[in-house]
């Protein structure tokens, strides 16, 4: 995805039959080396950034991951001394059991659990349930000598109304579930940016409509093109003054209407206003809009707009860049994504 200048086909039958396996031979070799060359030249994105076919690409569908060499506090549920597993999955698995809404609020919202077996020792396999206080703000072990290598995973797991943030703009409020199971490393830099209660900088400055080619839901309609327009509003989630580290790629599903993705390794972000099939697995998507907050990411993209072109790329930039500032949601919303 650009940025902002800085930077997804009888004798005559032995005589009929031997042309006819020649031809499949050769089709077949024609497939192949078609796929080979298409796998290693890539491509470059609808957002002007080169993309290596099929990197990073994940299954969609439901994520369990944590951030390693980390350990979380909080009030335990389940002891791990007592319950323990062979992978970190299965204990988050456990957690997620545990935050199913069918039996009312979450019991658990936070994993954690040793799979080092050398930092482990007799704690190896352990899987401790918790709950946290405040589950935007997890608690930390602390007091660990400096220099020493913590062998837990952690993970953290909202249940329904909890994990939702906003993004408040001048034209309304943006309630964005976050994805901790799926992208925990990309959350964790967004409570990070929630704890400064403010981000001087972030902002929205580029935006496009869904036009001819996706309906009011998202999907693409048949023979239309996939833009431009590109169906998208893109700004950036880093506060001045602070100090960003590039985020790894995490979870890449399909884009849907709603999703909440970053470009590359971050700051910079997007909010995808339709159903993005033709971009495959290319973005870490870490959170979605609620579908009752669409109609303000929809009225940003009706805002002045200046064309510009970006490696290549036509784009359309706001004439005014839309300041935006993180806010702390308390659970609502409970008929969320």
């Amino acid at each position: 995805m650009g940025r902002r200048n800085i930077e997804p086909n009888s004798i005559l039958s032995h005589r009929l039959i031997l042309p006819l396996v020649c031809f499949a031979s050769c089709g077949l070799v024609y497939a192949l080396l078609s796929a080979v060359l298409a796998n290693s030249r890539g491509r470059v994105s609808e957002f002007g950034r080169f993309v290596e076919d099929g990197a990073a690409a994940e299954n969609d569908g439901g994520c369990c991951r944590g951030i390693q060499n980390l350990e979380l506090w909080g009030a335990a549920v389940k002891w791990g001394s007592e319950f323990k597993f062979n992978d970190s999955q299965g204990c988050c698995n456990a957690c997620k059991a545990m935050c199913s809404g069918k039996d009312g609020p979450c019991l658990c919202d936070t994993w954690v659990f040793c799979g080092d077996r050398k930092l482990c020792g007799s704690k190896f396999g352990e899987c401790w349930l918790k709950k946290q206080k405040d589950s935007l703000a997890p608690e930390r072990q602390e007091g660990a000598p400096p220099g020493e290598v913590v062998g837990w995973t952690s993970g953290l797991i909202f249940g329904k109304g909890e994990g939702i943030i906003g993004l408040e703009t001048e034209y309304g409020t943006l309630h964005i579930k976050l994805l901790p199971d799926c992208a925990p490393h990309s959350v964790a830099y967004i409570l990070e940016l929630l704890a400064l209660h403010h981000c001087a900088g972030c902002q929205f400055y580029r935006a496009e409509s869904r036009g001819q080619s996706w309906d009011s839901e998202g999907n693409h309609i048949e023979n239309a093109a996939f833009g431009p327009p590109y169906a998208l509003i893109q700004g950036t989630l880093e506060a001045q003054g602070t100090t960003f580290n590039k985020l790894p790629v995490e979870d890449c599903p399909i884009l849907r209407r709603g999703s909440v993705a970053w470009i590359g390794s971050g700051p910079e972000f997007f909010i995808s206003l339709a159903d993005h099939s033709e971009w495959k697995h290319e973005y870490t998507v870490f959170g979605s809009v609620l579908p009752e907050d669409m109609h303000i990411a929809e009225k940003i993209t009706t805002l002045p707009t200046i064309a510009d072109v970006w490696n290549h790329v036509n784009v359309t930039v706001l004439e005014k860049p839309v300041p935006l500032l993180l806010r702390r949601i308390q659970k609502s919303h409970v008929d969320e994504i």
